[in-house]
């Protein structure tokens, strides 16, 4: 870390080291000169065109796969049916690229950039330069509302606090303090004398001369091992596995086919011929329509995650967000509603010790409400009446909060009583406090130890009248009596608690990653039912000490981890994803690099500018409840883009094997190139609906993945049964004559794919499976209607070379295909149960 060293030298060293001075700053010349050699204070954050965004669309091998089929069609003259597979993929580019680039602009539009200045002390004078034109030496001034613009080892502070939940994750203000440390601090939670960059000024005022500047700030450590880190997506690694399977199919089809038939010369066909049919029967393998289902599916999934505030960047991540099995969370904002709330209170009378605890409040205006996370708390607990008697009180001095004395008081006069009022630790007022029993006493510390042990911090009301206008130090040490006690807590959020059931439910293990302390991150995660014991969390510190194999096991076994460095849960989020896919929930600048590394990455609205450029999808409303949603959705896509890829593999090798094997016992092909190319688009013309259908409950209780072999292995299984099927077609109109084998196979095959799919849609009886949906009823209607109709208008029945079916024939037809749909259901139902119970 380049701070670390700083924290453990005075300001005076600091400042001889760094050849500036403390009262005076750089000069503007010096300034300058430091400016041009280091480079502005900026973290290069990675931009994604329109352009990128569209190219992106074509980075699946299976695109390419469809073009190069496309251009043999062509080749061969066929270019009705070339056209028709690049039209495939030209909708699919373009919905692609529409949904991924409105969700950019969606996000860009979120942004309200304003140019960040800072407050400098140059050459003796104070003056606002921009944030980018700081430089290491700078001395700069900070008070509450300051975005911090660069890293500041502090110099000067007054009641200083800050909110470090972007970077460290520690859920409530930090103090500092301009002390160096005893060694120097490793880590940002216990760099008491730093203020980050990134990080805000919630309280008081500091002066701090700037250690360091743009990349080599602690912000952007953490974007350059973001933008380091490169991730293959589930949804990616499962296409490519799948195209590389088809793309052998259609290689080995074509050979074996052609050459086979060389070999068996039967004098009827001629080798170019042959040639084009084989072409054909290989391109006809391939599941042209994919691209477009799986872009339907995910678009009309990120539709309606939109309508619940869900912002998809990325198409295929909707996909992704249905295989975790892992999801990995930052505690602060997402588990909980990183607001403080009034917990418990000690005391006799609860309402007295709320409302001497608001005296103690800090106003920023009379109708404002406080700033401070504490007194925020503390206001919300008190009626309206309450809050506007608290409003009218006079306060004629104050001492702010400071850390060495760990307490704040103020002077307050509510008509004719004067009184010192005085909060802060209990350790640092109990001295201070005039008559206490030791039973007394005694309850309070253990009523302090157990709001501890739950993860709440705790704050000591005193008071004493007091008839002086004005006060030190000294007068709050002594002669103090007891008001009471406050806890507070990060409330856990409404629906959290009924979330972790339901991913539970959905075989989604969620694992806490945080900058939080273990006491609160235990306590949290012991409260919506993550762990059994709120003592079972490791911090950053002792997951780093184990070995390499311990760091393994505790990734996998460890559900809640405190006080992780954003190096640290990259490591985390690296080793899980080494055997599992996992999500990462998150939303500082701290949590960049992990969201990078997770399959899929996810935060909020209110997320820092690395972190939202690192995610694929942007939460609108903070929660986990609507990633549990995502991630049914993403299982509905996946459960129908497999269901298409099962029906076209079936059916495709269903005719592939019969057609191939027809060449062997005939002198003709049984059925034309331009017929097999028809036969394949006018079959996928409904499948595309399958991107709309209904899912069973059954296929989305746990995470699934694209597994080519299971899918190959159903596919031939059936295959085979469509096989024997076509060999009935082939049996019974073959002595018919080619063209009356050519037109009843064709719609044969058509009516068979078309029924095909209503078996394989869900893997119970189909009886007992979702209805399906209104459109993929209507579109194999007319996909239907369209292959009967076909052969009997002169005009198209001459192009592909058909002939009108007799009524006998088209009977025939249809009762074979009601055959066919009995006898798959019979067959998947028995693979079912003996061979997919096996492989699940």
């Amino acid at each position: 870390m380049t701070f670390a060293p700083f924290t453990a030298k005075t300001p005076e060293t600091i400042a001889r080291e760094l050849r500036t001075d403390v009262n005076a700053g750089l000069s503007a010349r010096e300034a300058q000169t430091r400016l041009d050699a280091d480079g502005p204070n900026t973290v290069a954050l990675v931009q994604t065109s329109g352009w990128q965004i569209f190219f992106r669309q074509f980075r699946s091998p299976f695109v390419w796969l469809l073009v190069a089929a496309a251009g043999i069609a062509v080749f061969l003259g066929e270019v009705i049916d070339g056209g028709m597979i690049l039209l495939f993929v030209a909708i699919n580019a373009f919905l692609g690229w529409y949904q991924e680039w409105k969700s950019a602009h969606t996000l860009t539009s979120l942004k309200t950039y304003l140019e960040a200045r800072a407050r400098v002390r140059r050459g003796g004078h104070d003056v606002d330069v921009p944030s980018r034109d700081l430089v290491v030496g700078d001395m700069v001034m900070l008070e509450a509302g300051d975005r911090v613009p660069a890293d500041i080892r502090l110099t000067l502070t007054a009641a200083f606090s800050v909110d470090e939940s972007a970077l460290s994750g520690e859920s409530v203000p930090v103090d500092k303090q301009p002390h160096a440390l005893r060694e120097p601090a490793a880590d940002i939670y216990r760099a008491s004398n730093m203020a980050f960059e990134g990080t805000t000024v919630v309280a008081g005022h500091a002066q701090g001369v700037v250690v360091a500047t743009g990349a080599r700030t602690a912000f952007g450590e953490a974007a350059k091992l973001s933008v380091e880190t490169h991730r293959e997506s589930t949804f990616e690694k499962g296409i490519a596995r799948f195209s590389a399977f088809i793309l052998r199919q259609v290689l080995i089809t074509i050979v074996i086919v052609f050459v086979v038939n060389l070999i068996l010369d039967r004098g009827g066909t001629s080798s170019g011929d042959l040639f084009i049919f084989s072409v054909a029967l290989a391109v006809s393998v391939i599941p042209e329509a994919l691209p477009t289902v799986m872009t339907f599916s995910l678009s009309r999934g990120a539709m309606r995650l939109a309508k619940r505030k869900v912002v998809v960047k990325r198409l295929a991540a909707i996909e992704d967000l249905g295989s975790i099995e892992v999801l990995c969370s930052d505690k602060t904002g997402t588990l909980t509603e990183n607001i403080l709330a009034v917990a418990n209170v000690f005391g006799n009378d609860p309402r007295e010790v709320l409302r001497h605890a608001a005296m103690a409040v800090t106003y920023t205006g009379r109708d404002q409400h406080p700033k401070d996370p504490f007194d925020a708390a503390i206001c919300d607990a008190l009626s309206a009446d309450e809050r506007r008697a608290n409003h009218a009180l006079t306060r004629p001095a104050n001492l702010p909060f400071d850390p060495a004395r760990r307490r704040n008081s103020y002077l307050v006069v509510d008509g004719q009583t004067r009184m010192l009022v005085v909060r802060g630790a209990i350790e640092s007022i109990l001295p201070c406090i005039a008559r206490m029993s030791e039973r007394e006493r005694e309850r309070l510390l253990t009523w302090a130890a157990n709001e501890g042990r739950l993860g709440r911090r705790t704050i000591m009301i005193a008071a004493k009248r007091f008839t002086g206008s004005t006060y030190g130090p000294e007068d709050e040490s002594h002669g103090l009596h007891i008001v009471g006690a406050l806890a507070f807590t990060d409330p856990i959020k409404p629906t959290t608690r009924e979330t972790v059931r339901r991913a539970e439910q959905l075989g989604v293990r969620i694992k806490v990653l945080t900058g939080d302390s273990r006491e609160v991150a235990g306590a949290v995660a012991f409260e919506v039912g993550l762990v059994e014991d709120p003592s079972h969390v490791m911090t950053g510190d002792e997951f780093e000490a184990l070995s390499t194999q311990g760091q393994h096991t505790a990734a996998h076994t460890v559900h809640v981890f405190a006080r992780v460095t954003p190096q640290q849960k990259h490591r985390i989020i690296q080793l899980l994803s080494e055997s599992v896919e996992v999500g990462f929930l998150g939303e500082g600048i701290n949590d960049a690099p992990a969201l990078k590394a997770a399959g899929v990455a996810i935060v909020v609205q209110g997320a820092s500018d690395v972190a939202r450029e690192a995610a694929d999808i942007v939460l609108l409303k903070q929660g986990l409840d609507v990633i549990v949603d995502g991630i049914k959705e993403g299982r509905e896509v996946f459960a129908n883009t497999v269901k298409y890829i099962q029906a076209t593999l079936t059916s495709n090798f269903g005719n592939f094997y019969a057609l191939a094997i027809a060449t062997l016992f005939i002198d003709y092909l049984p059925m034309l190139p331009l017929q097999i190319l028809l036969l394949n688009l006018l079959s996928d013309f409904p499948m595309i609906a399958i991107a709309a259908d209904r899912v069973d409950h059954g296929e989305l209780t746990r995470p699934r993945h694209y597994d080519v072999s299971r899918l190959v292995l159903i596919a031939t299984v059936l295959g085979l049964v469509s096989t024997v099927f076509d060999f009935l077609y082939f049996a019974i109109f073959q002595p018919m004559g080619p063209q009356v084998l050519q037109t009843n196979w064709f719609i044969g095959s058509i009516v068979t794919e078309l029924v095909l799919i209503y078996s394989i849609r869900t893997k119970l009886p189909f009886w007992r499976s979702q209805r399906p949906s209104g459109v993929l009823i209507v579109l194999s209607v007319v996909a239907a209607v369209f292959a009967v109709a076909i052969p009997f208008l002169p005009w198209t029945a001459n192009v592909f070379g058909f002939m009108p079916p007799t009524p006998m024939h088209l009977a025939i037809i249809f009762g074979l295909a009601a055959a066919y749909f009995v006898m798959t259901e019979i067959v998947k139902l028995t693979y079912m149960r003996f061979v997919g119970a096996k492989i699940k």
